[in-house]
């Protein structure tokens, strides 16, 4: 009987996020890339990708959830080399331009990097083709976007909503100042070949042209509003009877109101989900009660080796455990850190019913597999 999976691979990305993401079954494997994290762990996209074989070397998706560095860097350096190089090809890539941010008009020199490399190396259509070529965004009302992919697997939009795109566009466009006119993706394309950490080879492009727990947990965490992270892209995806959340550095707000939507539409009173890939790496502006409240999961996945912003923060782990709906939840973690340490602890994981599984490789990712 052939076996179904989903396989969530959080590759080394430091502080960043590059999730690797297989579907299908033992005669046909599917991917998926989210993200490609920061600049100085590209090696590990690139082997990962050099090490497919010929002829099955492609992503019927790429997504790129916003645009700060620790996401967008990666996909830069991919996409910066030529196209005749390219050793992958992609059906679609999702990411809002400064040109999906008139929804009302998102931040930043990486983002215009990015969306001149998606110009010039692919053909528009595939550009956020699921949503017309326009903004990958939830509605305000109505249900929430839903695109099949190859193999009826199902993404179910959760975020960003045209509110949180708009705050975008003064933050891009502060970050642009001095460099080139936001938008202006031939100014971008030529600054762009200036960047020498995304350099391919010589030149850019080829070519110039419990109780303690609740006390902790009682705390209230300052919510998130970094404008880029509100214009992240989080969503579910199902598979087969399989389901995880991808919530990139996505607003617990945003994300549970979308979720509250989606059980209203299914008639139930709780998301239940394989895996949660949590939001901006366990920071505790990300990740709330009431977003906990909604979902059931037995796996709760954190991409970060803590060294920009010591994540993940005891807060936001401390609500995961004692907030989680699944008995005894298990945390994932891509890296061993002094910041999630504190969880390997045979005492707190006997008293706050947890399990813990770390990376213990300086080379491989951690593989998460989902099978039925």
């Amino acid at each position: 009987m052939t076996k179904e999976f989903v396989q969530i691979e959080m590759m080394l990305a430091a502080h960043g996020d590059c999730i690797w993401l297989e579907y299908g079954s033992d005669t046909c494997t599917r991917r998926i890339l989210i993200d490609g994290g920061p600049i100085g762990q590209y090696k590990f996209l690139d082997a990962k990708i050099s090490a497919l074989q010929a002829g099955d070397a492609n992503f019927e998706l790429i997504v790129l959830t916003h645009v700060d560095t620790d996401h967008v860097d990666g996909l830069v350096r991919l996409f910066a080399e030529k196209r005749s190089d390219w050793k992958f090809g992609t059906d679609q890539v999702w990411f809002n331009g400064w040109e999906h941010l008139d929804v009302s008009a998102l931040g930043g020199k990486q983002g215009d990097y990015f969306s001149a490399l998606i110009r010039a190396r692919l053909e528009l259509p595939k550009w956020n083709s699921s949503f017309g070529g326009k903004a990958v965004v939830v509605p305000d009302m109505g249900t929430l976007p839903r695109v099949s992919l190859a193999d009826d697997f199902i993404i179910t939009l959760l975020s960003p909503t045209p509110q949180k795109l708009s705050k975008m566009k003064e933050a891009w466009e502060d970050d642009v100042k001095g460099s080139f006119q936001a938008g202006d993706l031939e100014a971008a394309w030529k600054a762009l070949a200036t960047q020498k950490k995304y350099l391919p080879c010589k030149t850019l492009l080829g070519s110039a042209s419990e109780s303690e727990i609740d006390t902790a947990v009682a705390k209230q965490s300052t919510p998130d509003n970094a404008a880029a992270n509100g214009s992240s892209i989080a969503f579910l995806a199902e598979f087969r009877g399989m389901s995880a959340l991808f919530l990139g550095d996505a607003h617990a707000d945003v994300v549970a109101d979308s979720i509250d939507r989606l059980l209203s539409e299914r008639g139930k009173s709780t998301l239940d989900v394989d895996a949660v890939k949590v939001a901006h790496h366990g920071s505790k502006g990300n990740t709330s009660d009431r977003l906990l409240e909604l979902i059931r999961s037995p796996n709760f996945l954190v991409s970060t080796n803590g060294a920009m912003f010591k994540h993940p923060d005891e807060e936001a782990i401390h609500r995961i455990i004692s907030r989680s709906l699944h008995d005894c939840p298990t945390l994932y973690f891509n890296y061993r850190t002094k910041f999630n340490n504190i969880w390997d602890d045979d005492r707190l994981r006997k008293e706050l019913s947890y399990k813990t599984i770390y990376n213990e490789s300086d080379t491989d990712a951690l593989a998460v597999r989902l099978q039925r």
